[in-house]
C-alpha cells in the first residue's frame, strides 16, 4: 500500500528519483556522454525513441537497429533535428530472426566502433500465435531470444571497449512488472507446450513469459560477466505503465476504457524512459549488476524472477537454441539441462521439445 502511495505521489526513493522523474532529469548527473557509443533496440518510437533522444542530447553516439529502415531513418532525422550534429548510425535488424541478429552484429563490428552501452528495449505483443523462422513462439523470439543472442555476440566487444577505455560498460534489459503475471515454476516447459500447441495460446501469458525471461537473463548475465572479470554490468528495468504504440495498436472500447480508468497510474513517455536512462548512465549505478529497477530505484522482481536455478536453466536452453550448429541440422539432441531440442528444416514445421 505504501509503495502504491509513493508511486501515485511521485515520492523520491533512495536514489533521489521517483515515478514522476523524467529521463532528462534522471540523466542530469551523467555529464557529457560524447565518449559513449550505445546500441538501442526499439528506438524508432515510444520509450526507446525518448531514450535515444535524451542520450543523443547529452552527446552519445547512437546505433539504431530496426526492422524498418524507413522508420529508423525517420528517427535519425528527428534526432538530428533536435540535436544538430548527432552521430546516429542506422542498421537493419529483425530480432525475431537469429540470422538477422548475426548479420546485424557482423555489420556493426565491421564499423570498428567501440560499444559502451547496450539497451535491449524492443518489444512486441502478439495477439495471435505465430512461430518465428527459427520455430520459436514469436513474442518470446522477439522480446527475449533475439536480445539474448544479440547480447551474447556483443559481449566480447563490450568487454574489450571497457578494458581499452577504462569506462564501465552497461547492459540494460527493459522488462516489465508484468513478468510477475507468469504463474508456474517451469518457464521453458510452458514455452515448449505452447510451441507444440499442447495448450492454448494466451497472448498475455506469452508476453509475461518473455518479460520474465528478460529478468532471468539479467541475473544469469551478471554472473557470466563476473566470471569473465569484465568491467561490464547488466541490469533490468520496469519502465512503468505507459500507453506506447505496443498498447495503442490494440485500441478498442475495452482498452480505451481501462486506460481511461487507470489514467492516474500512467506515466508519460519521458517518465517511462527515466529508469532506463538512469540505469544506463547515472554514476550512482556504477558497479551495480544483476538488479531489477523500477522508478529509478532498486526493486524486487517476482519469486520466479529471483530464482538462480531458473535463470541458469533458461540460459542453458537459450545457448542451445541459438547455437549456429543447431540452425544447420535436421534434428539435435542436447543433454545439457535435460533439454531435447528439435529443429526441422522446413519453416512451416519447426518446433522445440523438452525431454
Amino acid at each position: 500500500m505504501l509503495t502504491s502511495l509513493r508511486y501515485l505521489a511521485g515520492t523520491a526513493g533512495p536514489s533521489g528519483f521517483g515515478s514522476r522523474t523524467t529521463a532528462e532529469e534522471a540523466t542530469a548527473g551523467a555529464g557529457d556522454l560524447r565518449h559513449v557509443t550505445a546500441i538501442i533496440t526499439g528506438a524508432t518510437s515510444g520509450i526507446g525513441a525518448e531514450t535515444a533522444r535524451v542520450l543523443a542530447k547529452r552527446g552519445a553516439r547512437l546505433v539504431l537497429p530496426a526492422r524498418s529502415l524507413k522508420a529508423a531513418e525517420d528517427a535519425r532525422a528527428r534526432l538530428r533535428g533536435e540535436c544538430p550534429g548527432a552521430d546516429v548510425v542506422v542498421l537493419p535488424l529483425d530480432l525475431s530472426s537469429l540470422a538477422s541478429v548475426r548479420r546485424f552484429v557482423a555489420s556493426f563490428l565491421d564499423l570498428g566502433l567501440p560499444l559502451n552501452l547496450l539497451i535491449n528495449n524492443a518489444g512486441k505483443y502478439a495477439d495471435r500465435f505465430a512461430l518465428s523462422e527459427d520455430g520459436v513462439e514469436m513474442t518470446f523470439a522477439t522480446n527475449y531470444l533475439g536480445h539474448f543472442l544479440l547480447t551474447r555476440l556483443l559481449l566480447e566487444k563490450m568487454a574489450e571497449t571497457a578494458r581499452e577505455t577504462g569506462v564501465e560498460g552497461r547492459i540494460v534489459n527493459v522488462s516489465s512488472t508484468i513478468h510477475s503475471w507468469f504463474a508456474g515454476d517451469d518457464a521453458v516447459g510452458y514455452l515448449d507446450r505452447v510451441t507444440r500447441r499442447k495448450i492454448p495460446y494466451d497472448p498475455t501469458k506469452a508476453y509475461a513469459l518473455s518479460k520474465l525471461a528478460n529478468v532471468l537473463h539479467t541475473r544469469a548475465l551478471a554472473d557470466r560477466l563476473r566470471e569473465m572479470n569484465a568491467n561490464v554490468t547488466a541490469n533490468c528495468v520496469h519502465p512503468g505503465i505507459v500507453r506506447t504504440r505496443l498498447i495503442r495498436d490494440r485500441d478498442g472500447l475495452i482498452t480505451n476504457t481501462v486506460f481511461f480508468l487507470a489514467s492516474k497510474l500512467l506515466k508519460t513517455i519521458p517518465q517511462a524512459a527515466a529508469t532506463t536512462c538512469y540505469v544506463a548512465v547515472h554514476p550512482a549505478v556504477a558497479g551495480v549488476s544483476g538488479k531489477y529497477f523500477a522508478d529509478c530505484n532498486e526493486a524486487s522482481p517476482s519469486r520466479l524472477g529471483a530464482s538462480s536455478e531458473e535463470a541458469a536453466k533458461l540460459w542453458s536452453f537459450s545457448e542451445n537454441i541459438t547455437a549456429e550448429k543447431i540452425q544447420k541440422m535436421m534434428s539435435v539432441h542436447v543433454s545439457a539441462g535435460g533439454f531435447r531440442l528439435q529443429v526441422q528444416n522446413s519453416n512451416a514445421d519447426r518446433g522445440m521439445a523438452l525431454a
